[in-house]
């Protein structure tokens, strides 16, 4: 039950970071989860249930790492790591086995000495670059494509060979000196890896047969697709590593070559791939996000393990993490300065990379943060070796320094590259449609409004104005998203509201409705104000709060004293909508009276007029049977089906006038399909 309380904390910590780093977006969504888990620490400390993980190192391997390593694979640009072949390779396996052994030496020089293989283990654990900061470089700045690229192809590759070596180092750890044979590691080594890679190209080739089998068969759908994609990483390392290969380079090779859906046109294949994506999208999220709340949660008891350490003192530790950091990132400029030249000199006329200057290396150098990788090898560090379980070697150290690095390089990553790269130009991005654009967009749902209201029938037209509205909503938030001046009438609107609610609280005053029936109108009148006016509205509320809280006391004394039943759902639908009908009939009524101001927008108030009785006709209308309802669901998705269509037809009549470029088009397009795709399966 621990473990499982556990979990569900960990989980929720994950869910809320997803919300702080849409409200904090400044802040790398890693700092956020390592903050939490933090919270979470000190909580439970305070509580006196300090949070302890146990969990098997190859296990944690397992459940953390195939998957993310494997989702990182099917995602990356495969043409553009065949055409950086060099440079990747250069950065993810030169620079991380030179990092390794080079921040081993120093990591080993610094005092108190740790044993030489267990900093080699540290610093292979160190090496890997993180996915996740690399992902969130293009948000803030300019970054070339081709450095982007690399840095993305390197953060895939460096994981396989940094785990590799890690794996390597720490088999000399637990062997012992004495037991370990370097010429029997290296061969060891060269057989896992190369076995690992061929023993993953041939798995992901049968799985591709397998779905293929399937499919041909009539056998297949989206449940088992993706199901079988989820558990083929997991059964693909288990395979390598029974048979003495690299299991996480099996998997790489697996995820390089991918379950290949099928190249046809149709609305399966379309829904399959995007329950795919978004299947793969979640599970890597929260995998990373546990991670990072999980090096949080620890690393308070980590810190006190540290401080506890009377060989060294709290403020050579922090200046030791400090130095590693700086070390590592001194090594990865060096690299790339050298590999830039030797590029230079060997293609003049065409680089790689192309023509890096100082500040693109720069910000290579300060983009390589670590992450998930590393926080889940040195977790799998075993407390004990040997037959006669003795403790690991300054393990708590070794984790303690990982986590410092970790939080130091996406410090670095989060604040220092945005003020060193070129900033990213708002004005060329795909999220935002320009000012022209966002017209044309809104006159594409006007458009699709008018053909609506052509194509209304009697036996439609509730379900054609349920559409309508959508469409008129997707009008609005489009018009807040970029800034566009909303029609003259929205003060009117406004104003109608204020007149309903006023009129409600007058019926209250009264004793003429029931004060609860009235609390839940005024409710819903101030949530459709807020929409119209896509802010709260705070003055008529402070106007109102001590009247409306000492009748909502009164009504509920009432009720107590009286000792009243309460009434049955049908008689309080029946009297809300009685008082809907008395507040729009007020409302048209003072509607009217405003039409005989010479200043009055005549036609926005025969507008506001209207609409208000095509309401007051609906809630006149005899109370709908479950067959009525039904019905008419099936109606609004038919008229759902054509407005879709309509919209394709008004985004080509757009893009053929050049009021929308080709890009915002595209982008239009998918959107009407991703919802025409989420229509059949609702259908």
């Amino acid at each position: 039950m621990e473990a499982l309380q556990i979990g569900l904390l960990v989980l929720a910590a994950v869910l809320l970071s997803s919300v702080i780093d849409q409200v904090v977006p400044k802040v790398s969504s890693p700092l956020i989860q390592i903050g939490l888990g933090v919270i979470i620490a000190l909580v439970s400390e305070s509580a006196e249930s300090t949070i302890k993980i146990d969990i098997d190192p190859n296990l944690f391997i397992v459940i953390f790492i195939v998957p993310l390593i494997y989702d990182e694979s099917k995602r990356i640009d495969k043409a553009s790591l065949w055409k950086n072949k060099r440079p990747v390779i250069s950065l993810a396996v030169g620079l991380v086995i030179v990092a390794a052994i080079a921040s081993g030496f120093f990591i080993n020089w610094l005092p108190p000495s740790i044993s030489l293989m267990a900093a080699i283990a540290l610093g292979a654990a160190l090496g890997p670059t993180d996915a996740v900061a690399v992902a969130s470089l293009s948000k803030d700045i300019n970054i070339k494509k081709q450095q982007k690229n690399v840095l993305e192809a390197e953060s895939l590759v460096n994981d396989a060979s940094g785990i590799v070596s890690f794996q390597f180092a720490l088999a000399a750890v637990v062997a012992g000196t004495a037991t370990f044979s370097f010429l029997d590691a290296s061969v060891s080594f060269v057989f896992s890896f190369f076995g690992g890679i061929l023993i993953g190209i041939v798995l992901g080739y049968l799985a591709n047969f397998i779905i293929r089998r399937v499919r041909s068969l009539g056998l297949e759908n989206t449940t088992f697709h993706v199901l079988f994609e989820v558990f083929t990483p997991f059964i693909v390392y288990l395979v390598a590593n029974g048979l003495g290969t690299s299991g996480i380079l099996a998997v790489v090779a697996a995820g390089l070559i991918g379950i290949i859906p099928p190249r046809t046109m149709d609305p399966q294949v379309s829904r399959l791939n995007i329950v795919s994506n978004s299947v793969w999208k979640v599970l890597s999220f929260a995998l990373n996000g546990v991670v990072f709340v999980l090096l949080g949660a620890q690393l308070p008891g980590q810190m006190r393990g540290g401080w506890d350490n009377e060989l060294i003192s709290n403020w050579d530790f922090l200046g030791y993490i400090l130095l590693i950091t700086l070390a590592l990132h001194v090594l990865r400029f060096v690299w790339l300065v050298a590999m830039n030249v030797f590029e230079a000199r060997r293609r003049p006329a065409r680089q790689t990379l192309g023509k890096l200057n100082m500040r693109d290396m720069l910000v290579m150098t300060l983009s390589g943060a670590r992450g998930a990788i590393t926080l889940s090898l040195v977790m799998t560090i075993p407390a004990q070796i040997g037959d006669l379980g003795n403790a690991f070697p300054q393990r708590s150290s070794i984790i303690f320094i990982a986590s410092g690095v970790i939080i130091c390089t996406l410090l670095i990553a989060t604040f220092i590259v945005p003020l060193i790269a070129p900033k990213a130009d708002k004005d060329k991005g795909t999220a935002v449609l320009n000012e022209d654009e966002s017209e044309a967009v809104i006159d594409i749902y006007r458009a699709v409004i008018e053909e609506l209201t052509a194509k209304q029938t009697p036996e439609n037209r509730r379900a054609t104005q349920k559409i309508i509205r959508s469409y008129n909503d997707r009008i609005n938030r489009l018009k807040d998203t970029n800034d566009i001046e909303v029609e003259p009438n929205k003060e009117l609107r406004i104003k109608a509201l204020r007149w309903e609610q006023d009129y409600t609280l007058e019926l209250i005053d009264k004793g003429e409705i029931d004060p609860v029936i009235g609390y839940q109108h005024l409710n819903h009148l101030a949530h459709v104000q807020n929409l119209i006016k896509h802010q709260h509205e705070y003055r008529w509320v402070r106007r109102n709060t001590l009247r409306r809280f000492s009748l909502f006391f009164k009504a509920i004394w009432q009720r107590i004293t009286h000792a009243l039943p309460g009434k049955t759902t049908s008689q309080n639908a029946e009297e809300l909508r009685s008082l809907q009908i008395a507040t729009g009939n007020n409302a048209v009524a003072k509607l009217r009276e405003e039409m005989t101001s010479p200043d009055a927008p005549t036609e926005d108030v025969s507008e506001l007029i209207l609409e208000y009785q095509r309401t007051l006709a609906a809630l006149r209308a005899s109370r709908p049977s479950v067959t009525s309802i039904a019905k008419r669901m099936s109606d609004a998705a038919v008229v759902e089906q054509t407005g879709l269509k309509l919209e394709l037809e008004q985004i080509q009549a757009m893009y053929d006038a050049d009021r929308l470029s080709r890009a915002a088009a595209k982008r239009l397009r998918e959107n009407v399909y991703l919802m025409q795709i989420d229509l059949e399966e609702r259908i």
